[in-house]
């Protein structure tokens, strides 16, 4: 051990020379670099424009005057709704560079959802996409803190009425001069990403600038990514910051690709014509595109990385979306860890040699810690870890760079989720004996048949493998007799029939038996803009139901 006159001289030269070998880590860093290196390199595509990265720059830095011109300043806030498009990406860094703290809005929600989160966060300004002005128009009566609104123009606009200060007057308006970076602690709030609300109002996640360009390397490491590489937007920029991706593909000089709506077409024209060589999202982005390429006999012009989450997928999904020339591998984390936090490390060589059914199995594994080495844990009740033997349940818990700082707002919410330390996924899993993990279930979500576990993802895993099924969700519906029953819910291809017996049976024939659902039924089902299956929404409607038979 160092002598207490080492120690000394250590600690003075730490403090000496901070401002020398310290900065705050910033991903908007990131722009500053490409800016730099590529100045007139491809760097935005939306439609039939592009913007070159000093001319993005540009545009950022106008967003970043304009905030500061309305009196937007360090760690104010400012909420944007809008799809994946070009001023959705300049405002995310602009008003940081204004050193105020963006809160991406789910375009999904109603009203009185978005009324929660614009007056939890005290936004003071709102840039919305013009398709959604009717609903801020409607709304604005009932925000308390909003003052600003700006309106992003949009290709499919229609007939709804324009409300607010049009973007590009917006920007023609702000001084176009360079930004520093602005003054500001690495552990300060970049952003408030607001969790789905599947399970009551939504929660607001504080993730800061050192965490964000941290978790920003790591993508660029786990997705392979160089200047070269050429990002589709098919996630929307809105969950987790896009899972970090609007700061990674930035951070390489690589070019983001914006896209609307996920549409077979537009994806296979534009991987061909941006050569797109990275994609993420959730396995029913995968089996929206296979549908289409499947249907026009198509593949991919080349193999196209796809990192998949927000709802385990399948063998069936993985195998298909690899017959088309998605290269896909799984990652698995939450709003509050900045989107993934472990990856399916694939083992290059002894992997590759394995048969595709096996290959597609470990794929559907959740993996292992981010490059960045972001603890994670499965435990039991105590905290223990739990075996790695590939049966053991446990719940998945986290630490490190990856997980927010806390819900805004919200100390009792956030001293239960990191209790003990830790951040509780709510999430169930196994851990295989190379210490990979694979959730089985949401701890909510686990169906408990009489007396007897069983895994919600098992079922669906199995039911996704029949023919001609597109969709399906399996939930716990309240029984009598059995406490709880499992109940499937199937979406069928175009154009192909079903039955309830068939599915019955293929489940009794890949099952133990009381796995298999005593009750089929028919239809859509319902999921959040990120992919997640709102069982909160069937198991609702199934209590309400049951109610009823009863008052009968």
């Amino acid at each position: 051990m160092a002598t207490k006159e080492e120690l000394k001289v250590f600690e003075e030269a730490k403090r000496k020379y901070f401002k020398v070998n310290h900065n705050p880590l910033t991903p908007l860093n990131f722009l500053k670099r490409s800016e730099r290196v590529f100045p007139h390199k491809k760097a935005v595509v939306y439609g039939d424009k592009y913007w070159n990265w000093q001319e993005f720059a540009e545009r950022a830095y106008r967003v970043a005057h304009g905030m500061q011109d309305m009196g937007i300043g360090k760690l104010d806030r400012v909420a944007l709704l809008a799809r994946n498009n070009n001023a959705m990406l300049e405002a995310m860094y602009g008003i940081n560079f204004a050193g105020a703290v963006t809160v991406p809005m789910n375009y999904r929600l109603a009203g009185p959802e978005l009324i929660y989160i614009l007056n939890h966060s005290g936004s003071k300004c709102i840039m919305f996409e013009h398709i959604y002005a009717d609903t801020i128009r409607e709304i604005q009566s009932e925000l308390k803190t909003v003052t600003n609104f700006i309106l992003i123009d949009s290709p499919d606009k229609k007939e709804i009425k324009p409300f607010g200060t049009p973007y590009e007057e917006f920007l023609d308006k702000a001084s176009p001069a360079i930004m520093d970076i602005p003054e500001l602690d690495e552990d300060d709030m970049i952003s408030i990403c607001y969790t789905s609300g599947t399970t009551g109002k939504p929660k607001g996640c504080v993730h800061t600038h050192r965490a964000t360009y941290l978790n920003a390397l790591g993508e660029v490491v786990e997705q392979k990514m160089n200047s070269d590489s050429s990002y589709l937007w098919t996630l929307p920029m809105f969950h987790s910051q896009g899972w970090n991706n609007v700061w990674s593909v930035t951070a390489v000089g690589a070019k983001h690709v914006c896209l609307d709506a996920v549409v077979g077409d537009e994806i296979y024209k534009l991987a061909a014509r941006e050569n797109v060589t990275t994609m993420c999202g959730a396995p029913t982005v995968v089996n929206m595109i296979v549908d289409y390429m499947v249907k026009n006999y198509l593949k991919f012009p080349h193999t196209v990385f796809y990192n998949i989450a927000g709802a385990p997928p399948s063998p069936k999904v993985i195998q298909d979306g690899e017959s088309i020339g998605l290269d896909i591998h799984q990652c698995y984390g939450l709003t509050e860890t900045y989107g993934p936090h472990t990856f399916c490390e694939w083992h290059t060589g002894e992997w590759d040699k394995l048969p595709i059914a096996k290959r597609a199995r470990l794929k559907t594994h959740q993996g292992v810690p981010y490059v960045q080495y972001t603890p994670v844990r499965v435990v039991d009740d105590d905290m223990n870890d739990i075996p790695w033997d590939g049966e053991t349940r446990g719940e998945i818990i986290m630490q490190g760079n990856n997980v927010m700082q806390w819900y805004f707002k919200e100390d009792a919410q956030t001293d239960e989720a990191f209790r003990g330390g830790w951040f509780h996924s709510g999430d169930g899993a196994v851990v295989h004996p190379d210490g990979y993990i694979e959730i089985v279930d949401r701890l909510k979500d686990l169906i408990i048949t009489g007396g007897e576990n069983v895994s919600s993802v098992l079922v669906e895993n199995c039911i996704a493998e029949m023919p001609h099924v597109f969709d399906v969700a399996v939930i716990a519906k309240p029984d009598e007799k059995w406490g709880e029953i499992v109940k499937a819910i199937v979406t069928v291809e175009p154009d192909e029939e079903i039955t309830s017996g068939q599915v019955i049976q293929w489940c009794k024939d890949h099952l133990t038996k009381f796995a298999v659902p005593k009750e089929v039924e028919f239809g859509e089902v319902p999921r959040t803009a990120t992919g997640k299956i709102q069982k909160n929404v069937l198991k609702a409607r199934e209590i309400e139901l049951a109610k009823k038979a009863k008052e009968k």
